[in-house]
């Protein structure tokens, strides 16, 4: 049984979460071996319990992709994730982020101005992919030059499935990758400048240096991290106030709501809608005994739609409030660039809005889902406007 995506719908894997939740809301997977869960409090409670639930990779010897995010935040646990946490979250705390606003404004109004006169435009490509490429590479010292290479690898680490062999195409982009991240520590090591991977080559840990697979890891999941989930939570954005009657119009007349609309993009279309763990120790989860060992993945994507946790949970509502929305993930390996995004995603909206009159995705545009069941988010948005 697909758990992850169904043929009926492409676009929607929602109504085959519903039935996970209603029918085996704690479910293994025969041909992985690997368990699912599907509820909010479940899920919540999979990200939380960090002793039980384990953030490292399988095996001691990870390969593919593995060898990217063996020694990344997202795949370790205490105390080695919190002192590694501890080196970046000085560039990512709000108000270094608010700091970041007039740059971020600029790239969007360089932008938009290439496109805003023609009338239509596909925004994934025009808008929603550059704009955070460019953010995330100026942060990391990447030179303009290395931006597509950059993005491409990005979308081939999310179109697997970490418990899942990785393909020739994974490896050969993971090689790429260390050989290139590789080189770019070494050119900071002779030549440190003001970004990310300087910093982090100057950083200790009880007076000890980062070790190479641990500044790997970080410079991979800043470019994972870094711009898959605001390109799209931007495209997730416009699907959704498109989808939504009046919205659009509603939010250019009260602006200030595009943050507590945004919030309600987040938990709608979730631009992360799994999580993967591993038990530490047998554990009971629902009803379930789930092994020592087992690999378990949460699904945020559907915790998010949980009639228990959010009253019309399948109705997109930009009034939902509270909404406790588990997008960025929850406890201690809650999304570090959940500030940066944010931000991004609120400038280029309001940009949208203000800019682009009459806003809509364009008349039988087929709307095409990226192949990844770890992220969602479209391949191509085609809007059009009424150009000044």
């Amino acid at each position: 049984m697909d758990v992850t995506q169904s043929a009926q719908y492409p676009l929607d894997p929602f109504p085959q979460y519903e039935r996970m939740r209603a029918t085996a809301p704690v479910f293994q997977d025969d041909q992985s071996g690997s368990w699912h869960v599907f509820r909010y409090d479940d899920v919540q409670r999979v990200l939380s319990e960090h002793a039980t639930f384990s953030s490292r990779m399988g095996g001691d010897n990870p390969s593919g992709t593995g060898q990217l995010f063996a020694s990344s935040l997202i795949t370790t646990d205490p105390p080695r994730h919190r002192q590694l946490r501890s080196l970046v979250t000085q560039a990512f705390t709000p108000k270094a982020v608010d700091a970041l606003a007039p740059r971020i404004a600029g790239l969007t109004d360089e932008l938009m101005a290439e496109i805003a006169g023609k009338g239509s435009a596909d925004l994934i490509r025009d808008l929603a992919y550059p704009l955070p490429v460019i953010v995330i590479s100026e942060l990391m010292g990447i030179p303009s030059e290395d931006r597509e290479r950059f993005k491409h690898w990005s979308d081939v680490i999310v179109s697997q499935t970490r418990i899942l062999p990785a393909s020739e195409t994974q490896d050969s982009t993971t090689s790429e990758m260390v050989e290139y991240f590789l080189a770019l520590i070494d050119q900071r090591r002779s030549r440190p400048g003001t970004d990310l991977i300087s910093s982090l080559l100057a950083a200790e840990i009880d007076g000890q240096k980062l070790t190479v697979p641990e500044l790997l890891g970080f410079c991979a999941l800043l470019l994972v991290a870094g711009n898959e989930t605001t390109t799209n939570l931007i495209g997730n954005a416009v699907l959704c106030l498109a989808e939504s009657p009046g919205t659009l119009e509603r939010l250019l007349s009260e602006p200030a709501l595009v943050p507590q609309a945004l919030e309600e993009v987040l938990r709608f279309r979730s631009p992360v809608q799994s999580m993967y763990r591993v038990a530490v120790a047998d554990t009971v989860v629902g009803d379930q005994l789930i092994p020592a060992g087992a690999p378990i993945v949460a699904w945020i994507g559907s915790a998010n739609r949980d009639g228990q946790q959010f009253q019309r949970a399948a109705e997109f509502d930009v009034d939902r409030n509270p909404n406790r929305h588990l997008a960025f993930g929850h406890g201690i390996h809650f999304c570090l660039g959940a500030p940066l995004a944010r931000l991004e995603a609120r400038i280029a909206l309001e940009a949208l809005l203000s800019r682009l009159p009459g806003l809509s995705v364009a008349s039988g545009a087929q709307l095409e889902r990226m192949d990844s069941s770890i992220v969602y988010g479209l391949k191509e948005l085609p809007v059009t406007w009424q150009p000044a």
